[in-house]
């Protein structure tokens, strides 16, 4: 079977190196194209990121690539715009990309629902009132948010110099014992790296933003992956789930 190629979209720099990391543990090339804007997380500066002509570009970085699959490699530029909004955002780069394309916010659905989780506790990176929006994402795919937490920090740039421990002390204290996954939402996180550890101490799956980004390209190119040190997501295959 040809090696996969899946061609992610991440905004900015932060944690993009999640992506080769992964790429050593899996048969699969995961090349990154990167885009710009303002890194704040910000409703209307997050509305601009994930714009339709921003990804048409990202898309036309990838192209010689020629991947399987072109995913939006951020969560917050695609809840913001809704469910809808977001399904459409999905659908605009598809067509630009000429392959089937989805974004981390679906990602996070898609997992969960192959994890068969329903209750979740969310920490996240962002300010509340742009991590309350993917709570109503959640919602919307009728998945509950038993708690949620919000670290308030403004930049993604800021995110991405979180050490593995300041990482491991957000999730652990942030947990809920109803919920039966925990959700990090933030492509600008190093999360790959204390995933095992995480769900250790949890007892629980640890769903990471690089982690179902990478996971939902593989699933959209018909690709079963198997990595146990990229979580329990990894070491469980992949179900078939709609968005």
């Amino acid at each position: 079977m040809r090696t996969p190629t899946i061609g992610f979209i991440y905004p900015d720099h932060a944690a993009e190196d999640d992506y080769p990391r992964a790429a050593a543990l899996l048969d699969a090339a995961l090349p990154v194209a990167h885009i710009y804007g303002t890194d704040l997380h910000a409703i209307a500066e997050l509305l601009d990121l994930g714009s339709p002509e921003k990804l048409s570009h990202g898309a036309s970085l990838l192209a010689p690539e020629k991947p399987d699959v072109v995913i939006w490699a951020c969560t917050s530029g695609s809840f913001v715009y809704g469910s809808e909004g977001a399904r459409g955002q999905v659908e605009s780069l598809a067509e630009a990309a000429g392959v089937p394309a989805s974004s981390t916010s679906f990602a996070f659905v898609a997992a969960a629902r192959a994890l068969d989780v329903r209750r979740v506790a969310v920490v996240a990176s962002y300010p509340e009132e742009v991590a309350r929006l993917f709570v109503d994402f959640l919602a919307d795919a009728d998945i509950e948010v038993v708690s949620m937490s919000s670290a308030g920090i403004d930049t993604a740039a800021e995110v991405g110099t979180l050490t593995p421990e300041q990482v491991m002390a957000l999730a652990v204290t942030n947990d809920h014992a109803d919920a039966q996954a925990l959700l990090i939402p933030d492509t600008a996180m190093h999360t790959l790296e204390v995933l095992p550890r995480l769900e250790a101490a949890l007892g629980k799956p640890v769903l990471t933003a690089n982690q179902v980004t990478i996971w939902e390209g593989l699933r959209l190119a018909g690709v079963t992956p198997f990595a146990p040190e990229l979580g329990m997501l990894f070491a469980e295959g992949s179900r078939d789930v709609d968005h």
